[in-house]
């Protein structure tokens, strides 16, 4: 595994990120998901989200990525930084907060957050239909 933690620091990736993706943070399925959605980003990364929602406020959030580590870190941030938040408070985030809460992300992977928020986005319009 250190080779791995040695070529993503190598590549610009924060100890949050490395952190996030080493120890797969929030990575998993919920079984009674509120909703659950999957979307695949225009690089061919795909990010499922499972959401339990309980009066409009996000109890719990999952995902599962099949991508790069900038996926993996990003879908783990935005779990946590959704988790207690409204469903208006969750469409809002922006993935500067995301990016910021990593600690920076590698330029090229600034899509990664990007992919991590449409996800989110789509799931909690699909919730709400």
């Amino acid at each position: 595994m250190s080779k791995i933690v040695e070529l993503l620091k190598k590549s610009g990736y924060s100890k949050k990120a490395i952190e996030y993706f080493v120890k797969k943070t929030n990575v998993g399925e919920i079984k009674d998901a509120s909703v659950f959605f999957s979307f695949t980003g225009p690089c061919g990364d795909t990010i499922e989200i499972y959401l339990k929602i309980k009066h409009g406020i996000i109890k719990q959030a999952k995902f599962q990525a099949t991508g790069c580590a900038g996926a993996f870190a990003s879908g783990s941030a935005l779990c946590e930084i959704i988790k207690g938040k409204t469903l208006d408070q969750a469409k809002n985030i922006k993935k500067q907060e995301i990016i910021k809460s990593l600690g920076g992300l590698p330029g090229l992977k600034i899509h990664c957050a990007c992919l991590a928020k449409t996800t989110l986005n789509k799931a909690i319009e699909k919730y709400l239909k």
